[in-house]
């Protein structure tokens, strides 16, 4: 681990970050789900739409979280934890607490009074890293969505 590096993404990452972000799609069973263009992720994140973390090796980039920060209306400012991804290779070596620790430390630099984040129900090692990070794992919320054709 004494060679990954965990920094702030530049423009120059968004490829890596677009593929990391594919291979999580195919691992959530919903490639087909997967429409966004590349020319899109480029101008969000040039508008500051969202944030990245990146975990890089020596030669590439193996892992990424993707946030913004949004609003409850209960508690203030919160960041979003969009994606959070390692490439398959380079998992259980530490590069995800590296990553995780470093969203965590980034939302309360920016003030932020809590982070949120959805988890598959079906992926228990996911479940079993959150809970380890004395995360809430709420139960009894259902998602709703509405996508628009344009």
């Amino acid at each position: 681990m004494n060679n990954i590096i965990v920094r702030p993404a530049k423009e120059a990452d968004l490829p890596a970050i677009y593929e990391l972000v594919r291979e999580l799609a195919i691992f959530e069973k919903e490639e087909a789900a997967f429409t966004i263009g590349m020319d899109e992720y480029q101008a969000q994140f040039k508008q500051g739409l969202f944030q990245v973390i990146v975990a890089q090796s020596v030669e590439e980039v193996i892992g990424m979280a993707l946030f913004y920060p949004t609003f409850s209306t209960w508690k203030g400012k919160m960041m979003y934890l969009e994606d959070f991804v390692v490439k398959t290779a380079h998992r259980r070596k530490g590069v995800g607490q590296l990553l995780f620790d470093a969203f965590i430390e980034t939302s309360k630099h920016q003030h932020c009074k809590l982070v949120k984040w959805q988890v598959l129900d079906w992926n228990q090692s996911a479940i079993d890293f959150y809970i380890k990070q004395d995360a809430i794992i709420e139960r009894e919320w259902y998602n709703g969505k509405i996508l628009f054709e344009l």
